[in-house]
């Protein structure tokens, strides 16, 4: 559990802003869950998702997602994941290889989001990518509400991660804005 609790350059809860507001969305709940709730939710509602804003810088670390309040799915996962890290919280990132029908057709790509150990149920992951019309992501353990389910082809990468992927960090370190990004969407074959 100790990996799923680090801070790093990219999980960076110990940002003082990334710090400042884990604590704030803890203040006043009263076990894991409600933190982990209410985290989830700031995330979720607050944060814009890059793709569906169709506009933006692409950001990576927690800090920078916090800053400009906007991110892909990836780097709103590591947003969640610091945040719920530094409430003491261990957080994974987890992938999914989905189809990318909605930006290209015929192209895949990895979509970016979280698993979370609760005491009262293990893990259980969660979609903090944003709503909107067909995307209705929930949290409300121990039932498993993501963004999006598994269609033909599709499929969950079996592993939980204490750091996101190299090839994910590479793409939002690389591609700077939506039309950039929208073109260089990370992917891995099936192994």
């Amino acid at each position: 559990m100790k990996n799923f609790l680090e801070s790093s350059d990219i999980i960076d809860f110990n940002h003082s802003a990334v710090a400042t507001k884990a604590h704030e969305l803890a203040d006043g709940c009263q076990n894991e869950r409600d933190i982990a709730k209410r985290c989830f939710e700031f995330v979720r509602d607050e944060i814009s998702h890059t793709g569906d804003a169709r506009k933006g810088i692409t950001t990576c670390s927690a800090s920078e997602v916090l800053e400009h309040a906007t991110g892909w799915c990836y780097a709103k996962s590591h947003l969640l994941a610091a945040l719920l890290r530094a409430n003491g919280i261990p957080t994974a990132l987890c992938y999914q290889r989905l189809d990318c029908s909605e930006y290209i057709d015929g192209v895949f790509f990895l979509h970016g989001l979280n698993a979370v150990y609760l005491k009262d149920f293990g893990w259980y992951r969660i979609d903090a990518r944003g709503n909107k019309v067909g995307v209705n992501a929930q949290f409300n353990p121990p039932e498993e509400k993501l963004a999006f389910e598994l269609r033909e082809n599709e499929y969950d990468l079996p592993d939980l991660y204490s750091e996101p992927l190299d090839i994910v960090v590479k793409a939002l370190k690389t591609h700077k804005n939506y039309s950039e990004m929208i073109e260089n969407f990370p992917d891995i074959k099936k192994p």
